[in-house]
């Protein structure tokens, strides 16, 4: 009986497997030329040149070109196991239009092919083109195919049955036109939720900043200025998010590399990476569209901002130190821009102790990052430019921009600036220790590793930041 089983298993025809959407939640050409883009982004018009020759022929130059890392892809690990298990009684095949040099490396990893189709530079192995290749090599209804989207229906209708990955019944009632559907593997798409956590609306909070001016300047209960503010508000949260979704789609490898980032939705597959940028763009459009209601100034304000942390996407956060103070620097255009909504100047004392109190935030969230990393017997940040050798570096120079921070607030008390807007300025002084407890404590807190990786969210989830933040309230209140 046993002999009759393995006959049997092996009249089963080939099973051919495709790449991009079905063995991963990704797709190999867009993650390899934002790779090769967010290292050299000049190369974007030679992508198009390429383009001209070709899909193949731009996936050949871009394999070429890029670092690619297999292990890291989000994998369809149900059918990954699924197909090792096919394997023992079939021959098991990618056939993907993705590049031969990229689909060996995945082969290589996985360890479940028996055999590769891919493209060569000449033929894009998609469509009928991989349609055609498969009938050339096991003849008309001589295969198996694991596809999951609409272009698959090319090749099942040469197959003798169809293993379907996908999101909902539409493709597998199509396939079923024209071969048996054997099998359906559910991938369920990032809905509303997903989206949200991709623009990290949660981020928002950062852009409370752009109020700060309108309160150092006592016009919070101007009706217009609040008007702009919350202009201004809205413009540096659509402009943000656009930013990092653009980050998110240059940073993939990085991000799958990391403990928690990992999860994002599209380094996880949970949102398509094409759908990114044409919603990055709307967000950008958007955010300045509005900008131009408030006020010229505040545009070029924005402009600066974008100009900067996108700057900081594509090159400068892998900077030692240079990418903490463009940290600090970002907070801080906040402010600038908010002073800009209302036509006014910023304040030297306000731009200072941002300044100082922001690198010590920065400073934290790279100190928390490589103590995660010596945990785990890593000694480099992934990329990053530290080493966990760094950690004693950081945490002095962090602690000590902290504490600069209140010499600035007590340099303020102590002057004229303070007199002109505060009735009882001496008042003010209880906020030297409020943040001098403050500071010290976020540090010990990282120092034991109880730190959420972004202080600014464990300023927000911790209680007892709040109730000093309400305390520094009351404080201000009294004093004017």
């Amino acid at each position: 009986m046993e002999a009759l089983s393995v006959e049997l298993s092996s009249t089963l025809p080939p099973l051919c497997v495709d790449l991009d959407g079905t063995l991963i939640h990704s797709d190999l050409l867009v993650e390899t030329a934002l790779a090769l883009l967010a290292s050299r982004p000049w190369l974007i018009f030679s992508m198009l040149v390429w383009l001209l020759r070709g899909r193949a022929y731009l996936k050949q130059q871009i394999a070429r070109r890029v670092t690619f890392d297999a292990e890291s892809l989000p994998y369809n690990r149900e059918l990954i196991a699924w197909l090792r298990q096919q394997r023992a009684s079939r021959e098991v095949l990618l056939c993907t239009a993705s590049d031969t040099v990229l689909a060996e490396k995945v082969v290589e990893h996985t360890q479940c092919f028996d055999g590769l189709f891919a493209s060569d530079g000449v033929t894009n192995l998609s469509g009928r083109h991989k349609a055609q290749a498969l009938v050339d090599a096991y003849g008309e209804q001589g295969f198996d195919y694991v596809g999951n989207a609409m272009v698959d229906l090319r090749v099942w209708k040469h197959a003798r049955a169809a293993i379907v990955i996908e999101r909902g019944t539409k493709l597998s009632t199509l396939a079923a036109k024209f071969c048996t559907v054997e099998r359906r593997f559910e991938h369920k798409a990032g809905g509303i939720r997903a989206w949200i956590h991709a623009l990290r609306l949660h981020q928002w909070i950062k852009n409370v900043l752009v109020f700060l001016p309108i309160l150092a300047a006592h016009r919070i209960l101007d009706p217009e200025s609040v008007i702009l503010t919350a202009l201004a508000f809205l413009c540096f949260g659509l402009c943000a998010s656009s930013v990092y979704l653009v980050n998110d789609l240059l940073d993939l490898p990085a991000d799958r590399k990391h403990h928690r980032k990992r999860h994002r939705p599209f380094a996880s597959g949970e949102l398509p990476l094409l759908a990114g940028l044409p919603v990055a763009a709307l967000l950008l459009v958007a955010g300045f569209g509005l900008a131009l209601i408030v006020s010229r100034p505040f545009v070029g304000a924005l402009l600066g901002y974008f100009i900067l942390t996108t700057a900081y996407s594509l090159k400068l956060k892998r900077v030692v130190m240079l990418d903490v103070i463009v940290l600090a620097t970002l907070y801080t255009s906040r402010i600038v821009a908010g002073a800009a909504a209302l036509h006014t100047k910023p304040s030297f004392w306000l731009l200072a102790f941002s300044m100082f109190i922001f690198l010590s935030l920065a400073m934290i969230k790279r100190f928390v990052e490589l103590r995660t990393l010596l945990k785990g017997g890593k000694g480099k940040a992934s990329g990053r430019g530290y080493d966990v050798e760094d950690i004693s570096l950081i945490q002095s120079m962090g602690a000590s921009s902290g504490y600069l921070a209140v010499l600035v607030l007590a340099l303020y008390i102590d002057s004229t600036a303070s007199e002109l807007l505060y009735s009882h300025p001496h008042y003010l002084w209880l906020l030297c220790p409020l943040m001098l407890y403050w500071i010290s404590r976020a540090w010990a807190i990282a120092h034991r590793d109880l730190m959420h990786d972004d202080p600014v969210v464990f300023a927000l989830k911790d209680r007892t930041s709040r109730v000093l933040l309400l305390l520094a309230a009351i404080i201000a209140l009294a004093a004017i």
